[in-house]
C-alpha cells in the first residue's frame, strides 16, 4: 500500500478490550481510501481507479472513497458545473463500472448532484453494490461554516441540504451514511438507530482537522459500539486549499486499527461482527439509553 511517512500524530495507544470470540474467518477487511483531488474530473477517477484496486489488492470487500473525491475545484462553484443527475454521468458511469468489475460494494464519498436551485448541488454520498447497481443515496444534512478572519467556508452558498436520515442493509451488516461536517452532530447517528458500521467520508480543514478529527471519529465509534470508515481528502489542493488527511478505521471499542496522516493511499482493517456483538453483549450501552433523540427524523431504510 502507498503510505506517507509516519509522522508523531499518527501514533495513538491502542486500550484493552474484551477479545473477540471468534477467529479471522468471521473478518470481512474494508478500506478507506484517500486523495488530495484536483479540478480535473477525469485525472481525479483515474486516480481513484489506482487506489480501488490497491484495496482490492488487499482483499477489501467494501472500498469508500472520500468526500467529493472526483473533484475538488479551483473555486466553490466548480462542483455545481460538474453536477449530475442522479443515474447519470461520467462519475456515476465510474463507480457502478468499478464496483461491478471488483466485485466490491463500493462508496462514493460524495458525488455533487442535481437539485431544483441551479446554483447549488446536492453532496451526495452513493453506494453500489457488488454487481455495480446504486442501493442507497445521502444527502448531507449539516453544512459546513468556518469564519477565522483569514480561512473562510460557507457550503449553503453552494450546496442544498438533505434532509433525511439514511441507512443501508449490506451483507456486512447495517451501515450508516454522513459526510464531514456531520460528524460533529452526534444525534444524526442516534437518529440512525443501531447501525453497526458508520461511513464518514470527509473533506476536513487542516484546522479543525488537527484540532477534531480524530477525537470525534473515535466518540462516534466508542458512543454507537461501532466501526467507523473514514476516507478522507489529505494534502495541498490546486486551489491552495489544505485537507486534513488522516483517514482511518476505527473499532467499537475506539482503536485504531489503520491509519493514514497525508497523501494518496488506503487503509485497510477487518471488520468482525462477532467481536462487535461481544462488546455488546458486555456493555449494553446501546439497551441503557433512557432519552429519544430521534423525535420525527425520518429515516430512510435501503434493503437492496
Amino acid at each position: 500500500m502507498t503510505r506517507a511517512k509516519p509522522c508523531s500524530f499518527a501514533k495513538t495507544r491502542t486500550r484493552a478490550a474484551p477479545k473477540p470470540t471468534t477467529d479471522a474467518g468471521g473478518i470481512v477487511r474494508m478500506a478507506a481510501v484517500q486523495m488530495a483531488s484536483g479540478p480535473n474530473v477525469a485525472a481525479n477517477l483515474a486516480e481513484a481507479e489506482r487506489l480501488i484496486a490497491m484495496a482490492v489488492a488487499a482483499g477489501a470487500k467494501l472500498v469508500a472513497l472520500p468526500e467529493f473525491f472526483a473533484i475538488m475545484g479551483l473555486k466553490e462553484t466548480d462542483k455545481v458545473a460538474a453536477r449530475e443527475s442522479e443515474g447519470k454521468g461520467p462519475i456515476q458511469k465510474f463507480l457502478a463500472a468499478q464496483a461491478k468489475k471488483h466485485g466490491i460494494w463500493l462508496v462514493g464519498g460524495s458525488v455533487p448532484l442535481a437539485c431544483d436551485n441551479p446554483k447549488k448541488v446536492r453532496n451526495a454520498c452513493l453506494v453500489f453494490d457488488d454487481k455495480g447497481k446504486q442501493v442507497a443515496r445521502y444527502d448531507k444534512i449539516h453544512l459546513f461554516g468556518l469564519d477565522l478572519g483569514n480561512e473562510r467556508y460557507k457550503e449553503e452558498t453552494t450546496i442544498e441540504p438533505g434532509d433525511r436520515v439514511v441507512v443501508v442493509d449490506t451483507p456486512f451488516g447495517r451501515i450508516g451514511l454522513s459526510v464531514c461536517y456531520d460528524l460533529r452532530f452526534p444525534e444524526l447517528y442516534r437518529a440512525m438507530g443501531v447501525v453497526d458500521i458508520i461511513l464518514v467520508p470527509a473533506a476536513f480543514t487542516a484546522t479543525t482537522g488537527k484540532a477534531h478529527f480524530e477525537t470525534l471519529i473515535r466518540a462516534r465509534a466508542i458512543e454507537n459500539l461501532a466501526y467507523v470508515i473514514a476516507p478522507a481528502q489529505g494534502g495541498y489542493h490546486v486551489s491552495g486549499r489544505e485537507t486534513h488527511g488522516d483517514s482511518m478505521i476505527v473499532d467499537p471499542w475506539g482503536n485504531i486499527l489503520d491509519r493514514l496522516p497525508r497523501g494518496s493511499g488506503v487503509v485497510v482493517a477487518g471488520i468482525n461482527r462477532a467481536y462487535q456483538e461481544s462488546l455488546r453483549k458486555s456493555l449494553p450501552a446501546l439497551k441503557h439509553r433512557t432519552l429519544d433523540c430521534a423525535c420525527d427524523t425520518q429515516v430512510d431504510i435501503f434493503k437492496p
